[in-house]
C-alpha cells in the first residue's frame, strides 16, 4: 500500500512539472522584475548568473528527448500568453529606470501602492548595472517575446493565438516576422534567396543588417502580392505590415508615456537589438546547410538541440527539423528525430553567445559539424552547392 502511495506521488509530481516546467521562463522574467527593484548590482549579477545558468546548465543536465502526451494543452498554451503581460511590465520598468522625467502616472497611481523608494533604486544604477539591464531586456524580449511571438502566429487558424503573437512580436518591432517567416522562409530555407539562411563563413553581423534589410522587403512584397489577390486596398488596415507597424507604434507611444524620450529611445534601442537576437538565432539554425532548388525541405535542413535549458527557454525552437516538416504543430509536440537531423554541440543559447561574442571559434566548431553534414546527410547536388560556399567563404583552411 505504501509503495502504491509513492508511485502514485511520484507519478502526479511528474505530471505537474511536465507542464509547469514551460512556466519557468516567464517566472524568471519575474524575478528580474524583483531584481531590478533590489538596485545597486543586482542586474550585474542576474545577467551574470542568468548566462552561467543556461551555458553550464546545458551541459551537465540531461537532454530532454521525449515528445510529452498533453492532456491539458490550454495549461501550456496559458504559459505562453502570460508572457505579454509580464513583458510589458518588465520593459515599462526597464523604461522608468532610464527616464530622466518619471512620468506622472508613477507619482499617482504606484508610488501609493509599493512602498519602496523607486528614485532611490534609479539612481543607484551604474554603468554596468545599465548595461546589464539593456542585454538581460533583449533577451527577455527574444525569450518571451519573438519566441512565442513565433510559436502563435503558425496558429493562423486561431485569432486569439494570432492576436497575442502579433502584439508579442511588436516588442521587437518585427511586424514582418509573421508574414515573411511563415510564407517566406518556410518556403525559401536553405536557397541563396532565403534572408534568414546563413552561408559558410558568413560574418554575423553583416549577415543580422542584411536580412533585416531583406525580410523587410520580403514581407512588403508578399502582403502586396496578397492584397493584390484579394483586390484589397494597399493603404488600408487589411495591409498586415502596416498594421503590425501601429502595433508597434503604440508600444512605443505608451512608453514614451511613461519614460519620456529617453525611456522610449531606450525601448527601442532594445527592440532593435532584439530583432537583432533573433537573426542570430536564425543564423545558428540553419548555418552553412544548403538546398537544391526545387527539391522539398526535409530533416537535414536545420540544425537542432535538444539541450534541456536551451530548450526549455525557446519553447522546443530547438527541434527545428520537424518545426519546418510540419510548421502547424505546438511546441510540446515537437519531434527530435535525430536519426535523420543534424545536431549542434551545444545548446541555442550557448551557439548564440558563441556566434555573437567569438565568431572565429563558432566557425571552428561548426567546421567539423558541416563537415559530417556534406558527408553524411548531404545529396550529391547538395555537395556541389556547399563546395561553392567554402570556396567563396575565405576560411577554407577550417574545412580541411
Amino acid at each position: 500500500m505504501m509503495c502504491r502511495f509513492g508511485y502514485d506521488k511520484v507519478y502526479i509530481i511528474t505530471i505537474v512539472l511536465k507542464y509547469l516546467k514551460y512556466y519557468i521562463p516567464g517566472l524568471t522574467g519575474i524575478l528580474f522584475i524583483v531584481m531590478l527593484l533590489m538596485g545597486e548590482n543586482c542586474p550585474t549579477y542576474f545577467l551574470i548568473g542568468f548566462s552561467l545558468f543556461i551555458i553550464v546548465g546545458d551541459i551537465i543536465f540531461p537532454k530532454d528527448n521525449e515528445i510529452q502526451l498533453i492532456s491539458f494543452p490550454n495549461i501550456l498554451n496559458l504559459s505562453i500568453y502570460i508572457n505579454l503581460l509580464i513583458l510589458f511590465i518588465l520593459v515599462s520598468l526597464v523604461v522608468s529606470i532610464f527616464s530622466n522625467n518619471l512620468s506622472q502616472l508613477y507619482f499617482n497611481v504606484f508610488n501609493p501602492f509599493i512602498y519602496i523608494d523607486f528614485i532611490q533604486i534609479k539612481n543607484s544604477f551604474h554603468l554596468l548595472d545599465k548595461i546589464s539591464i539593456i542585454i538581460q531586456t533583449v533577451l527577455f524580449i527574444g525569450m518571451l517575446g519573438t519566441v512565442p511571438g513565433h510559436e502563435l502566429t503558425h496558429r493562423k487558424k486561431s485569432k486569439f493565438d494570432m492576436f497575442v503573437g502579433n502584439w508579442l512580436l511588436a516588442f521587437s518591432w518585427d511586424c514582418t516576422f509573421a508574414i515573411e517567416h511563415v510564407y517566406g522562409h518556410h518556403k525559401n530555407v536553405c536557397l541563396p534567396e532565403d534572408p534568414a539562411t546563413g552561408k559558410r563563413g558568413e560574418n554575423i553581423y553583416l549577415f543580422i543588417l542584411k536580412a533585416i534589410f531583406k525580410e523587410q522587403l520580403d514581407g512588403w512584397e508578399i502582403e502586396i502580392s496578397r492584397l493584390n489577390r484579394k483586390e484589397m486596398y494597399f493603404f488600408s488596415l487589411h495591409n498586415r505590415m502596416i498594421t503590425g507597424y501601429l502595433r508597434s507604434l503604440i508600444i512605443t507611444m505608451i512608453f514614451f508615456m511613461i519614460g519620456g524620450l529617453i525611456g522610449m529611445f531606450c525601448f527601442l534601442l532594445c527592440a532593435l537589438l532584439a530583432k537583432s537576437f533573433l537573426e542570430a538565432i536564425n543564423y545558428v539554425e540553419h548555418y552553412g546547410l544548403v538546398r537544391e532548388r526545387g527539391k522539398p525541405v526535409s530533416m537535414r535542413h536545420s540544425w537542432n538541440s535538444n539541450h534541456f535549458l536551451s530548450s526549455l527557454y525557446l519553447f522546443n525552437v530547438t527541434r527545428h527539423s520537424d518545426h519546418h516538416r510540419a510548421p502547424n504543430l505546438k511546441f510540446w509536440e515537437l519531434d527530435p528525430f535525430y536519426e535523420s537531423a543534424p545536431i549542434l554541440p551545444y545548446g541555442y543559447l550557448g551557439m548564440l553567445y558563441l556566434i555573437l561574442f567569438l565568431p572565429p571559434l563558432y566557425h571552428r566548431i561548426m567546421a567539423k559539424k558541416l563537415i559530417d553534414w556534406d558527408l553524411n546527410y548531404a545529396s550529391e547536388q547538395e555537395r556541389k552547392l556547399a563546395n561553392v560556399q567554402i570556396r567563396n567563404s575565405g576560411i577554407t583552411y577550417l574545412y580541411n
